[in-house]
């Protein structure tokens, strides 16, 4: 199940927003075969691990256990089902991490294994298997986007100068790893005020894969249409109070008004299919989510040589939990998440 993990997390940034999903198939404690989905809308983890099976090995399968990290498919989406599959090839024994939470699914390829006279296990593994698959699991359970809050500050906690000139504070392999961020995820997003006076891309042009979907908050429709983000060359939301609307790549969409603005801005994102957000500023968005405790990961790049006089503070956090931290030249790269009750 640990290789089925691995396997799945090289599907990251390309099948969205399908899970990623690997699959091993053993023979008497060896390995004959293993796949992971690679591609959004193409073959499933369980069909490249059986077509990776060689012509010498073929006749093993029937005899054989597949492990997969999700529950197998059993409905006709972009590919046919999965569990249909295993069944043909008369597999006898199937191991299972963990269920899956989306509604097409759930429970019903465990079910149809099952009925067929197939030996499931499950769960194995059962907490590595989510995690691997949190942003699926968080928008599916949840009815939200899984929320990634980021930032980077200076050694005296200010994430902007005085004035109105963009302040560089990470380094350029931070600038690097940050891209791949954006890589990783469905969507990024910023507030009015950051797309107005740093005038963001937001893509990834220092890594490899699709840049995300661009989405900026500008209630009053008030940025002017010579920004980056208008220039047409990807996917742009403008989240709003006043207008629903789509032309070509640029799309407005209306907040409905109910609850805080974390809460419209979550709501409004699960309306759109936006299985996961990175929020890259401004301070007033990020604090929004913040204060509502409306997030599953806080990223933070802290310049341990710069220190500037007066600025924007960064955003105020709860106790946190520290997941990962690493440096990276003259940066402290760390990441936290809300402490577990």
């Amino acid at each position: 199940m640990q290789r089925c993990i691995e396997l799945g997390l090289r599907g990251a940034g390309f099948v969205a927003p399908n899970p990623m999903v690997g699959s091993v198939l053993v023979y008497e404690d060896r390995i004959i075969g293993e796949g992971y989905h690679q591609q959004y809308g193409q073959a499933h983890a369980e069909v490249n691990c059986i077509r990776s099976v060689t012509a010498h090995n073929q006749h093993k399968i029937a005899a054989s256990t597949l492990y997969v990290s999700l529950e197998p498919c059993a409905h006709f989406g972009k590919t046919p089902p999965c569990a249909d599959l295993i069944i043909a090839h008369k597999i006898p024994s199937v191991v299972i991490g963990c269920r899956d939470p989306f509604p097409a699914v759930n429970g019903k390829g465990i079910e149809k294994l099952l009925a067929a006279g197939i030996s499931v296990t499950v769960p194995v593994m059962e907490k590595e298997c989510r995690k691997l698959n949190r942003r699926f699991f968080t928008f599916h359970e949840k009815r939200r986007p899984y929320i990634i809050l980021k930032w980077a500050q200076t050694t005296n906690g200010r994430i902007a100068g005085g004035s109105e000139e963009r302040l560089h504070i990470s380094g350029e392999f931070s600038n690097r790893l940050v891209h791949r961020w954006r890589s990783e995820e469905a969507a990024i997003m910023v507030g009015t005020q950051t797309a107005l006076l740093d005038n963001p891309q937001l893509n990834n042009r220092l890594w490899s894969g699709a840049s995300p979907v661009r989405i900026v908050l500008d209630r009053g429709l008030k940025l002017p249409s010579d920004l980056h983000l208008f220039n047409g060359k990807a996917r742009t939301i403008v989240l709003n109070d006043q207008k629903q609307e789509t032309d070509g790549l640029l799309q407005y969409h209306r907040l409905d008004g109910r609850g805080s603005v974390a809460s419209q801005l979550a709501n409004a994102l699960y309306e759109l299919n936006i299985q996961s957000v990175l929020v890259e500023g401004g301070a007033r968005l990020l604090q929004s989510f913040i204060d509502e405790g409306l997030f599953d990961e806080v990223r933070i790049i802290s310049n341990q040589r710069l220190t500037i006089a007066g600025g924007l503070n960064a955003p105020e956090l709860p106790a946190l939990q520290l997941q990962q931290e690493e440096n990276l030249g003259d940066d402290l790269i760390q990441i936290f998440t809300p402490v577990q009750s």
